[in-house]
């Protein structure tokens, strides 16, 4: 065994996987080899799904009973609707509401006996726990809002009952479309913190409860998720500045301050995920309000060309566009990480399983840096 140490085990294999692959060098990114321009902009989140759990994109007979089968697990018990009240009047994040309300799912899991190596049922409970998190999340939103829930709608698609549960308004096509595509986007990524958690947990035999509950905790960090409301705050800074934005990011640079949104663990180029979310945003100020586009896109002509920072491998990332997409969307700030959880929440689960098909309790170990043949002193005598 290596006695190489490689902190945040960086560079280090320590599974196989048939989910996703990202190449940084060049900003590509497959699902289960699709590339992820092709699936956002010519399949549903529920096809993704359906790819990222069964391992192939799904012919129509198929996707219509998987669709109605999440469709009916939509509802949640009244029990956690109760405790999303009670979260939201005491002023909880809403990262942690979405911890609390997945960690309740389970109490009201019918399957609940099931036996661990059952991993039919264990994707079955996958299914409700991805069909219950826009409900619960939305009904969240509503309670802090003062009003009540919005009851899922059987007619609307998951992304567009999220939008219609959090405003009680049928969204348009285009936000539908956009905010679909930016699930499929966040759906899975390689074995990121969150991801790996999940997988840890799971590796245990721990049921999907306690690993999607473990993945939401990873991603409610600050180095993990919540980039993309950083974003959209700095955003709303430029724009109640008194400088133009152009001079805003020029006096931020010479400060010495990081602009949100740049830089990847793994791209040293431009994230895919965010040109298709540029696209998406010009099309929303099109239609819309336009000065959020314009703010990202000169932010980013500014960086990466003035600046040079693109020739140093630091270009936008998926938060840089998803920030504005979302509030173009009007979607709360800091609904954003939580929507980030309810999008990879299936792909914690297609890992999940996977590795579960042959599991190995995940279990590295640490270099000891700490004294040794210390003379014990009895209590007494201390």
């Amino acid at each position: 065994m290596s006695d190489d140490l490689k902190k945040g085990l960086e560079g280090v294999l320590v599974a196989e996987s048939g989910l996703s692959s990202i190449d940084g060098d060049v900003g590509r990114l497959i699902y289960r080899g699709y590339t992820i321009e092709d699936l956002a902009r010519g399949a549903s989140y529920e096809e993704v799904l359906y790819l990222l759990w069964n391992g192939h994109l799904p012919s129509e007979d198929e996707l219509e009973p998987f669709t109605a089968a999440l469709m009916d697990e939509r509802e949640v018990d009244d029990d956690v609707l109760a405790t999303m009240e009670k979260l939201a009047a005491a002023d909880e994040q809403p990262m942690a509401a979405l911890r609390t309300a997945v960690s309740m799912f389970s109490a009201y899991e019918p399957e609940a006996e099931a036996d661990p190596d059952d991993l039919d049922a264990t994707l079955r409970k996958g299914r409700r726990i991805t069909a219950k998190i826009p409900t619960a999340l939305a009904a969240f939103e509503r309670y802090r809002l003062g009003e009540e829930p919005v009851d899922p709608d059987p007619d609307l698609g998951l992304a567009a009952n999220f939008l219609y549960m959090l405003t009680g308004e049928v969204p348009d096509d285009i936000a539908a479309e956009t905010f679909d595509q930016a699930l499929i986007l966040h759906a899975d990524h390689g074995l990121n913190a969150s991801t790996f958690t999940s997988m840890v947990i799971g590796s245990t035999m721990a049921d999907i409860y306690s690993a999607v509950t473990g993945g939401i905790s990873a991603l409610s960090g600050p180095l993990h998720g919540g980039a993309n409301q950083d974003v959209m705050e700095v955003l709303i800074e430029i724009d109640e500045s008194d400088l133009d934005h152009r001079e805003w990011v020029e006096q931020a640079t010479e400060q010495g301050r990081r602009i949100p949104g740049f830089g990847h663990r793994v791209y040293n180029v431009k994230d895919p995920r965010a040109k298709i979310l540029q696209e998406r945003s010009e099309e929303l100020a099109e239609n819309g309000e336009d000065k959020w586009y314009n703010y990202t896109t000169t932010i980013e002509q500014y960086l990466t060309d003035e600046k040079g920072l693109g020739e140093k491998g630091i270009a936008p990332n998926v938060d840089f566009y998803s920030g504005s997409v979302y509030y173009q969307l009007g979607i709360p700030i800091d609904m954003y990480t939580p929507i980030f959880a309810m999008s990879r929440a299936g792909g914690w689960i297609a890992h999940v399983l996977e590795y579960q098909e042959d599991n190995r309790l995940i279990r590295p170990r640490a270099r000891y840096t700490g004294p040794q043949d210390q003379e014990f002193v009895p209590l007494e005598e201390r």
